[in-house]
């Protein structure tokens, strides 16, 4: 009989993904992991394979989270311009459960330039940020909100752009009010033609 799993699998994958986040990819050693998901190694190699198949799972379960949440605080907005505002917002909240700055730009930053696979899924990840605000753009544009200066795509590409900077500017540890204005001149791009 087999044995089961004495761990939530996605308390454990959590954990990993919090100390990639903090530490790195190349930083974090196998015992690392084992010690800082509680779990033995044998069970940590059956779960999820190898250190690069673990730290697969943790990005793209970070990825779906980063792209919910960003759904999430734009959607709760009233107007675009405040929902676009919004996501510059919360890269400058200081959360102190978790390291500062973005996995998925980490990751960019260590890996991109030398893992294929791990390029793909940060690639992915970019576009879909910039598409979910090339629709907020195009929804400002349609209602008048938004400057009509810049093509959709192009304004999206600028900002998404912007908010990688400013979520490597954030785990520098830089000044926030310095930050705050950085972000209301990224933002004065955005100003309507009116």
């Amino acid at each position: 009989m087999a044995r089961s799993k004495e761990f939530e699998i996605d308390d454990v994958l959590e954990k990993a993904m919090n100390l990639f986040w903090l530490q790195g990819y190349e930083k974090t050693s196998m015992q690392d992991l084992v010690t800082e998901m509680g779990i033995h190694k044998r069970s940590m190699y059956d779960t999820f394979g190898d250190k690069h198949s673990l730290y697969m799972k943790a990005v793209e379960r970070y990825g779906r989270s980063a792209a919910e949440r960003m759904k999430e605080q734009a959607e709760a907005q009233p107007t675009v311009k405040k929902a676009i505002r919004s996501l510059f917002e919360m890269v400058l909240r200081n959360d102190t459960e978790r390291p500062r700055g973005c996995l998925m730009v980490n990751t960019a930053v260590e890996l991109s330039l030398h893992d294929p696979e791990v390029d793909s899924l940060v690639q992915d990840s970019f576009l879909s940020s910039e598409r979910q605000l090339e629709k907020l753009v195009l929804s400002g544009q349609a209602s008048g909100e938004i400057s009509r200066k810049q093509e959709a795509p192009a304004l999206a590409a600028y900002l998404h752009n912007a908010l990688v900077g400013l979520r490597v500017m954030v785990k520098t540890g830089q000044d926030p009010s310095r930050l705050e204005q950085i972000v209301d001149l990224t933002l004065a791009a955005l100003d309507s033609d009116k």
